[in-house]
């Protein structure tokens, strides 16, 4: 069973400035901001939902087949993905644009001042899923507006089962995007903060949304998640972390573990439970490729985790 993942691949430029902002920010000069800010510590990520999602469905075993847009100076992301055996003959290089990156600069308080460039994450929709053969399941995670809308009509129209995860996506939508986005779906997945805008956006109640598609996934982060499934409410515990260290790109680990219970036909249990300690694997590590395990750790520390075998 091989999963289409529909979404962004991005640098993340990671810098740390090791003061506080506050001591270097005038209050009342504030409307003529003009601040410079020397981050001598600074990395560089690889990132994006697709990639990321593909990396860690990549680590249980599954077919990941990402699909997306990147840019002239994406050739050390491709490499990487090489090495780890993930398959990009879907990622298409717009070569006049660069690929998606987020700069990130982090003080001494935790304080973030985050620029976003999409580059070639904005021609998404020049990718179709019908181009991508032998797929059985599928994902639309954050990426490019008019992607996102025109893959959820591919996979629908294709008959192919697919997960709607809006993530940092979700304000560019309305209420009748995401109305048509969930008679589409067959699953939908949400943190607790996007779930409370699709509420707000659409008027409906987790319930009436679960009557629509097969399962809405609901993650609370440190408080586990809940699925809810034909009036059905399953309440999925957190798996305990070895350490908390950086818990971006713990959603997308999230979402490859659900991914990998669909495609294994697990019940909601049990893929919860996976995707879970899916997260917890992943926020022991900075960064959101730089964890890894081999399936038969990942087997072992599930069964001390939860108390059987998936």
């Amino acid at each position: 069973m091989t999963a289409l993942i529909c979404g962004s691949f991005a640098y993340d430029n990671i810098m740390v400035f090791p003061d506080r902002f506050r001591n270097h920010i005038l209050p009342e000069k504030v409307h003529i901001l003009n601040v410079s800010f020397m981050v001598p510590e600074m990395r560089r990520e690889y990132g994006g939902c697709a990639g990321n999602i593909a990396y860690n469905l990549k680590l249980l075993d599954g077919a990941a087949l990402p699909m997306g847009t990147v840019g002239k100076d994406f050739d050390p992301y491709a490499a990487w993905l090489d090495r780890n055996g993930i398959n990009r003959a879907h990622v298409r290089v717009i070569e006049d644009a660069f690929t998606a990156q987020a700069f990130i600069t982090t003080d001494l308080d935790d304080n973030q001042i985050t620029a976003f460039h999409p580059g070639a994450m904005s021609f998404a929709h020049l990718n179709r899923v019908t181009d991508a053969d032998g797929v059985s399941i599928g994902i639309i995670s954050p990426d490019g507006r008019d992607g996102m809308i025109e893959h959820a009509a591919q996979f629908a129209e294709a008959g192919i089962p697919f997960i709607f995860d809006p993530g940092q996506g979700m304000p560019m939508f309305d209420g009748d995007d995401l109305q048509t986005f969930i008679a589409q779906a067959s699953w939908i997945t949400v943190n607790d903060y996007e779930w409370q805008l699709l509420q707000e956006r659409t008027g409906l109640s987790p319930h009436d949304v679960a009557d629509r598609v097969r399962a809405l996934v609901i993650a609370l982060g440190g408080d586990g998640s809940i699925i809810y499934t034909d009036q059905k409410r399953h309440d999925i515990p957190a798996a305990a972390p070895l350490a908390i260290r950086d818990p971006t790109g713990c959603g997308d680990a999230y979402r490859a573990g659900l991914l990998f219970g669909l495609m294994h036909d697990m019940d909601w249990e049990t893929a919860g439970r996976v995707a879970a300690l899916m997260g917890a694997i992943k926020i022991k590590c900075h960064g959101t490729q730089n964890h890894s395990f081999e399936r038969g750790e990942f087997e072992e520390r599930f069964k001390n985790e939860f108390g059987y075998s998936y």
